[in-house]
Parts: C-alpha cells; sequence; structure tokens
C-alpha cells in the first residue's frame, strides 16, 4: 500500500488525534456559543416581529401576509429538523469539527445578509424568510455536531456535565432571545441580526483555530436516495402540519383542506418509502440499526414526546401573558413582548439551576431516574398551570414555571448524554442528528398541535362572547357578526405579536363609534376580560395534552436499561507531537490486510458481498494482533470467528445478508461492539480498543516537578497504549491502560529518559514517580592536518572510569554528535591515519562543540561551549550522524 492510500484510510477510517487535557474546555465553550447564538436568533425573531413587519411595511394579519408570519416562525425549525441528520452524517464521514465551523460560517453570513436588508414589502418578506432558512442550515450543521464533538472530548463519566452546560445555554438562550428583541426591536430592527454577528464572526474564527476533530472517520457513499426522500418527506409533512392551522373555507383550522390532506398523507408515504431505502442501502442515512439499542430508542422517544409537551409551551404562554394577563395589569399591548420574556425568566432559572447538576449528578448515579422524574415533575407543573385561573396572583405562576423548568433541566441533560452514551463512536454524527431530527420535528407538530388546541378550545365560546360584547358597546350588528365570525387564529396571531386584537379587528368600525366606546374597547380590559373564559378552555386542552405526552415520556424513560460502561472508545486520536504539542496522522502498519489495503485503494468501495473486515488498534493506533473477532446473529448464533492478524486486520467471509453484532475483544483490553448490515455488500468496521486500567503519578527533575514531560505507555507486547503530558504540577494520569504489565517512559528534551514498569489492574496501579536528570550534547568535526574535514572516522567517547560511553561515525562532512552524555569529563578519540585526542568536560543541558584534528593532541584542541546551541546553528543544513540513528 503506498503511503498516501495509507492516509486516506487512517483519515476516514482511522484515528486522527488524540487531545490535551484542556481540549474538552475548549470544545464545551465554543459548542456552548454556537448553541447560545443559534437559540437566541431562533426566539429574538418571535418578540421582534411586529418591528419587523412594521419596518418593511407589512400587515401581518391580513390573510395575504398570513405565510409570511408562519414561516418567519416556522422556516428555522423547519429547515433544521430536515437537515441534521443528513450534516451528522457528513460530519462522521469528513469529520465533526470540518462541519460544525462550516455551520458556524454560514450562521454569520447569513446574520450579516438578514441585517442589511434594505428593501420593502412583499420583496422584504421573501428575502427575510430565505436568509432565515439559510440560518437554518447554518443552525443544523451546529446542532448536527456540537453534541458528536462534546462525546468525543469528554469522558463518559463528564458526558452528562457537559451536555447539561450546553443544554443550559440552548434554553437560556432562546429565553435571552425574548427578552434581546424586545429591547432592540423597537430602537432598529435591524439590530436584532446584527446582534449575533460580532458573536458568529468570532465563533467561526475560534473553531477554525481551536478545534480539531478526534473522533473516527466513516469512509462511505453517501445516501442520495434517502437523504431526497427523506428531505421530501419530512418537508412535505410539516408543511402539512404549519398551513393546518390556518382557516380554509368556511373552517376555523385547514386541516380538511386537499392541500393540507396531501401533504400530510404524501409525507407519510415518501417516509415509508425512505424507510425502506435505509433497509437496502450499504450506507444509509438513518442507521436503523441503532434504534436495536434500547438505550437509544427509548431515550429518543422520551425526547419526542418531552419536546412534544414543552415545545409550543412557550408559544402559548407568551399568548397567555400578552394577550390578557398583562394587559389587565396595566401594560400596554405594545409593551407586553418584553415584559412577558421577563416575567418567564423562573422557567429559564428553574432550567439553569437543575441542567448541569442533573448532569453532574448522572454521570456518577446513572441517567433513568433523572428522566424519568424530571417528566414526573413537568408533567404535575402543568397539571397546576392548568389549575390556575386565568387572571392569576404572579408568585404562584412564578413558582410553578420554576418548577416547570426543574424538571425539563433534570431530564434534558441526562437524557441528551444517555442517548450520546449508547452510540458506537463512528455513529455519532448521524445519532446526533437524528436526535435533533426528532427534537426539532417535534417542536414543529407541538406547535401545530398546540396552535390547533388552543383554537378548538376558542371557537366554541368566542364568537358567541365575541359577538355579545361589542353589541354592547355600540358595535353595529352586521359589524359584530361579521368579526365574530372571523377565524379565532386572527386574534391569537395579534395578542402573540402585541398588536391590540381590538383594534386589528374592528379596523375602520372604529372612526363610526363614539369616543369613549372606542377608547373602552381598544383598552387594556376589555379583550383580556372577553377572551378570559374561551381562552381558558383552549388551555385546559392544551396543557392536558402536554401532561399525557410527559407521562408517557417518563415511562420511555423507564425503560431505557440499567447504566453501564460504554463499551467503545471515549476519544480516539492519533499520536501527539512529542513535546509540542501539536497534532499529526497516525499512519497505520503498512503491512495490513490485503482486504483492507483493496477498500483504501478503492476510496471507499465496500468489500465483497457477505464480507465483514476492519482492524483492531489501540487508541493511539497501534496494531493488536492476537485479538478474535467474533460475528453474531440476531438469534444469539455465532456465525462467524477471526483471530486479528499482525498488521492488526481481520476479515470474515461468507456471510448472509442480514443484520448482525460484531464483538471485538483482545486480552487485557475492554471489548468493543458494534452492528454491522449486510445487504448485497460487505461492511468495514474497524475497533479501537482501550483497557479498564489507569496509572497516575509525578515526574521530578531533582526535587522540583517536571511539566511539560512527554510520557507513553507499552504493553506487554511493545504496543503504544497511552499518552500523556505531565501538567504545572508534573502530575499526569494515563486512562485506558489495559490490564498487565506496562512500561511507562518519560522523555523530555536535554534530559536523560527514565522508565519504569508497573503492573496495572481493574483498579489502577500503585502512583508512579520519575525522576529525570539533565543530560547533554557533544558534536564537533573531524578533521586531518591539512584542515581538510574526514568522513567515516570513528569517534569513541570515553569516561573517567575508562568505560565507553559512545561511538559515533563522521558524516561525508566529517561532522559527528553524541546525544544525552551525563554531565562529567570525557575522553573523545578518533583515529584513521593518526590518532587524534582531546578532553571535554560537559556540565550543562547544552551542546559541547570539539574539533578533533590528526597532529594535534591535548585540552587545546577543542573549543567547549557550555550550554550552547552552536551545533544546532551550524549544522542547520547538514546532516549530523548521531549515535544511536
Amino acid at each position: 500500500m503506498s503511503a498516501d492510500q495509507a492516509a486516506v484510510l487512517d483519515r476516514s477510517g482511522g484515528v486522527v488525534s488524540e487531545p490535551g487535557p484542556g481540549y474538552k474546555w475548549i470544545a464545551l465553550s465554543n459548542t456552548t456559543l454556537g448553541m447560545l447564538m443559534a437559540t437566541i436568533n431562533s426566539s429574538i425573531v418571535l418578540i421582534a416581529l411586529p418591528d419587523i413587519f412594521r419596518g418593511i411595511g407589512i400587515n401581518p394579519l391580513e390573510s395575504s401576509n398570513t405565510s409570511y408570519l408562519l414561516w418567519m416562525i416556522m422556516g428555522f425549525l423547519v429547515v433544521t429538523a430536515v437537515l441534521v441528520v443528513g450534516f451528522g452524517r457528513l460530519g462522521d464521514m469528513f469529520g465533526r469539527v470540518r462541519m460544525y465551523n462550516l455551520g458556524f460560517a454560514i450562521f454569520s453570513v447569513s446574520s450579516i445578509l438578514l441585517a442589511v436588508t434594505w428593501m420593502q414589502g412583499d420583496a422584504a418578506a421573501l428575502w427575510l424568510i430565505g436568509w432565515r432558512i439559510v440560518q437554518g442550515i447554518g443552525g443544523a450543521f451546529l446542532m448536527a455536531n456540537s453534541s458528536a464533538i462534546l462525546t468525543d472530548a469528554f469522558p463518559s463519566n463528564q458526558r452528562g456535565m457537559a451536555m447539561g452546560i450546553n443544554g443550559v445555554a440552548a434554553i437560556a438562550g432562546s429565553f435571552l432571545g425574548l427578552i434581546i428583541g424586545g429591547l432592540l426591536g423597537p430602537v432598529n430592527w435591524h439590530l436584532v441580526f446584527v446582534v449575533s454577528v460580532p458573536f458568529g464572526v468570532f465563533g467561526t474564527f475560534w473553531a477554525y483555530y481551536k478545534l480539531h476533530d478526534n473522533g473516527r472517520r466513516s469512509r462511505a457513499k453517501m445516501d442520495w436516495w434517502g437523504n431526497i426522500t427523506f428531505a421530501v418527506g419530512l418537508i412535505v409533512l410539516l408543511v402539512g402540519i404549519t398551513y393546518g392551522i390556518q382557516p380554509y373555507g368556511d373552517s376555523t383550522m385547514g386541516w380538511g383542506s386537499p392541500m393540507v390532506l396531501s401533504c400530510i398523507i404524501g409525507g407519510v408515504v415518501v417516509l415509508a418509502i425512505f424507510g425502506f431505502i435505509e433497509t437496502r442501502v450499504a450506507s444509509p442515512l438513518f442507521e436503523l440499526s441503532l434504534f436495536r439499542n434500547r438505550a437509544f430508542s427509548f431515550g429518543n422517544a422520551a425526547n419526542l414526546l418531552a419536546s412534544l409537551g414543552r415545545g409550543g409551551l412557550q408559544f402559548v404562554l407568551i399568548i397567555w401573558l400578552q394577550g390578557i394577563w398583562l394587559p389587565q395589569h396595566g401594560y400596554s399591548f405594545e409593551q407586553t413582548p418584553l415584559w412577558a420574556g421577563i416575567y418567564m425568566l423562573p422557567l429559564t432559572v428553574g432550567f439553569l439551576a437543575s441542567a448541569p447538576l442533573s448532569g453532574i449528578l448522572s454521570d456518577r448515579w446513572g441517567a433513568r431516574w433523572f428522566t424519568t422524574g424530571g417528566m414526573i415533575i413537568t408533567a404535575v407543573s402543568f397539571v397546576l398551570l392548568e389549575a390556575l385561573p386565568v387572571d392569576f396572583g404572579y408568585w404562584v405562576f412564578a413558582l410553578i414555571l420554576l418548577v416547570n423548568g426543574i424538571g425539563m433541566g433534570l431530564f434534558a441533560s441526562p437524557n441528551r448524554a444517555e442517548i450520546m452514551n449508547s452510540l458506537p463512536v463512528n455513529a455519532r454524527g448521524a445519532g446526533a442528528g437524528m436526535t435533533a431530527t426528532f427534537q426539532n420535528s417535534a417542536m414543529v407538530l407541538s406547535i401545530g398541535f398546540f396552535f390547533s388546541l388552543m383554537i378548538a378550545g376558542l371557537s366554541a365560546n368566542l364568537p358567541t362572547t365575541l359577538h355579545d360584547g361589542l353589541i354592547a358597546h355600540g358595535v353595529p350588528a352586521a359589524d359584530a357578526t361579521s368579526i365574530a365570525n372571523l377565524p379565532p387564529v386572527g386574534v391569537l396571531f395579534a395578542a402573540f405579536l402585541g398588536y391590540n386584537p381590538i383594534q386589528t379587528l374592528l379596523g375602520p368600525v372604529l372612526n363610526t363609534l363614539p369616543t369613549d366606546q372606542a377608547s373602552f374597547l381598544t383598552g387594556r380590559s376589555f379583550f383580556p376580560q372577553l377572551i378570559s373564559q374561551p381562552f381558558s378552555d383552549g388551555l385546559t386542552a392544551a396543557f392536558w395534552f402536554a401532561v399525557i405526552v410527559c407521562v408517557i415520556a417518563a415511562a420511555a424513560s423507564l425503560f431505557t436499561g440499567k447504566p453501564a460502561k460504554p463499551a467503545v472508545a471515549e476519544t480516539v486520536g492519533a499520536e501527539l507531537v512529542s513535546e509540542g504539542g501539536g497534532l499529526v496522522d497516525q499512519e497505520p502498519a503498512p503491512a495490513r490486510t490485503a482486504a483492507i489495503a483493496g477498500y483504501a485503494a478503492a476510496e471507499g468501495t465496500w468489500p465483497d458481498a457477505g464480507t465483514v473486515l476492519g482492524s483492531l488498534r489501540t487508541a493511539h493506533g497501534t496494531a493488536i494482533p492476537g485479538g478474535v473477532v467474533t460475528v453474531t446473529a440476531p438469534d444469539g448464533m455465532q456465525v462467524g470467528r477471526a483471530e486479528v492478524d499482525q498488521a492488526g486486520g481481520y476479515a470474515l467471509h461468507g456471510l448472509p445478508p442480514g443484520h448482525y453484532m460484531v464483538v471485538a475483544t483482545a486480552p487485557g483490553f475492554r471489548p468493543e461492539v458494534a452492528t454491522v448490515m449486510l445487504n448485497g455488500k460487505g461492511a468495514a468496521k474497524d475497533f479501537d480498543l482501550r483497557g479498564d486500567g489507569a496509572v497516575h503519578g509525578v515526574v521530578r527533575i531533582g526535587e522540583l516537578p517536571a511539566p511539560g514531560v512527554a510520557l507513553l505507555a507499552l504493553d506487554g507486547n511493545g504496543r503504544l497504549v497511552g499518552r500523556a503530558t505531565t501538567g504545572d504540577d508534573g502530575r499526569f494520569r494515563l486512562e485506558g491502560v489495559p490490564v498487565g504489565t506496562t512500561t511507562i517512559t518519560a522523555t523530555l528534551d536535554g534530559h536523560e529518559p527514565r522508565a519504569t514498569t508497573v503492573h496495572v489492574t481493574a483498579e489502577g496501579s500503585a502512583p508512579v514517580e520519575l525522576v529525570l536528570s539533565a543530560g547533554g550534547s557533544l558534536g564537533g568535526t573531524v578533521t586531518g592536518p591539512d584542515g581538510r574535514t574526514v568522513p567515516n572516522a570513528l569517534v569513541t567517547v570515553v569516561d573517567g572510569a575508562g568505560e565507553v560511553v559512545a561511538t559515533a561515525t563522521s558524516g561525508i562532512d566529517g561532522r559527528f554528535g553524541v546525544r544525552q552524555v551525563r554531565p562529567g569529563t570525557y575522553t573523545v578519540t578518533t583515529s584513521v591515519h593518526l590518532p587524534a585526542v582531546t578532553t571535554v568536560e560537559l556540565v550543562g543541558t547544552g551542546t559541547t562543540e570539539v574539533e578533533l584534528r590528526f597532529g594535534a593532541v591535548g585540552p587545546a584542541a577543542h573549543i567547549p561551549t557550555v550550554g550552547s546551541h552552536r551545533l544546532h546553528e551550524d549544522t542547520a543544513d547538514r546532516h549530523l550522524p548521531i549515535a544511536g540513528d
């Protein structure tokens, strides 16, 4: 196999880099910034919509403009729901960080183009909707790969905490957006989009320079038919749901519309075709085999139901506050968007308090009881909200919102960590995308469900109540009847946008009424009192729907299974550059199996039908010969077994089509399990195995701690099984070391290396202490009596006891060099025709220059340069033979 082919195989299917101990915090802070920016931008528009539409000269409540309003609200969610799975798959194939960086850049550019909108009317509305969709594409890249990046960066016992912090940013951003939009919108609606630009630009460059891929990339062909059918089916289905809440003919909603029915039925049919396709392709977009994993299946079911329950809550609460409660308590309709965001802060506080804590605690005690308990608490809070009167006391309302936020926080972080921990390392991007698809789709579905239930509740009593109230205050009967028969969705949208609903509905009729009656009708009390009872009926239906789905989500969380150690490596990577901390690609051994070589050379073509092949390596890229790979059918019968060859490769042939479980084992290493599907094509599966043990200790130079020392762990067969660098306190910890005898080596430039052997058990090993001592280098030139350099001269270094400590041979330029010589006095000799002898004293860790000239004997023949670097400066462009090379 050529070097190029080996490099391609490594980048596509092998490990890439092993991050330093601080990398996980860089990954967490950057992905948290990305999620915060995305969620702020998704909600900032909700509050700023009135200012945006006033700014471009459009009345969103006119029937011809309702679609603009809906797509401004829903477009972002729809496009992220459709694309996150495909983008997660791209992350698995081409690098999660690369796709994440692309998302940051797209999000930033689209924010700039939204902010510079200069048009008016329909053109401006279409421009804004179009770039909001592009913004959603960037958001899909961010959402699909952020979870996978965190999962690669953090060990399993810290993932709950990391997911919790990331989830806090997502929820906090959605509520911060409400406040920021309420503050900036009235000043200038362009600022609503400008505010995220500096953060987006900073995040883009920060991600590009600081994040790096340390997860396995899977070489595969793109599932184009799967992508097309999934996108078409889901878009059509979500569009049908979006238009289902709009009036159709004489109906208050459009669920009976031929277009809506066609979209829903057609979307379901296309998604069914998509499911069929996914069982027939070698590299499916949706890894349906992942649903055999109970934690993944039930975790996603619980996440979907929880998202359904809470997704429309924000909209219902905004309408409740803006349309009824805030006007009743002295706020003008124009002020209500900002204050609605402020009064909903207890929900954010509850989530902020519980999400990180539940993530940390679930890392220790498992996720199941946190997810189940969180959903039960959330369901109870919905029951309490339903029991509140429409004109409630705020502190009771705030307490219930706090409880609701606590319940959602208890559920969110452990659920997300549980799902990600259940995924094989090479499917984390696709799995995270699938989870994000369920969550984002549920958001759109929940908005459709909640609005439909609210509209159904309003439709029962609102027309009569509105008709009687208008006539009682002087509105002509014909006008009152016409207004009362308008679809109630207009009233909901008006309240949601912070418009005065009665002023919007009456329009020119206001000018025909007495001034006092017109003022009363458009004041802060008439509409809230009028709508309170009909609105209460809609709230009852919406909240009981939320209670039911939260209870089912709690039940699903119970079946996710007991917490267990993950069967996959926490992180995978190649080697760190020894002292510099930079990243390098790890080339596989050139003697990999012929089958894998053919697989790499064909750049992603799959093995022959019925073949499963791959390699077993340590997390640092070293082959594990002698391991065993077994293949088991769904009925539990073993159908194949292969021993791993000296290059780390394995291959099993002649397997019939179907789903199989592949188990990789090796003495001293933790087993790893994966599933593969054979459906007319073969499958390639590489494994990175880690041990159950750990080694920790300290490295010193004399009595002082030694920072920046490179440590390697080698098992009894000489395989590299661990790598670490000491911190400022000289301490280190090597994780994933296999059980058994392990050699630990410590190297630092200018010092003699040290090594020790330890016995590692599942509980770890005794602390290791390594003490380094300084060592210098000798370098010089061998010349003849005429001053010309002498090549191929044997140089011998002898200590004061007469022992030979090193030898070297001069190069074609007469240069020689000896490294890692302890401080002391040495005799340096060489001989061709005549001897040349000199003495030299090493007292530092630099390079001491020596000139050996035939015919000149004695101390005057050398030029000591203790502690200097003349050797490196004088020979930068020349070959210097080194003893031991």
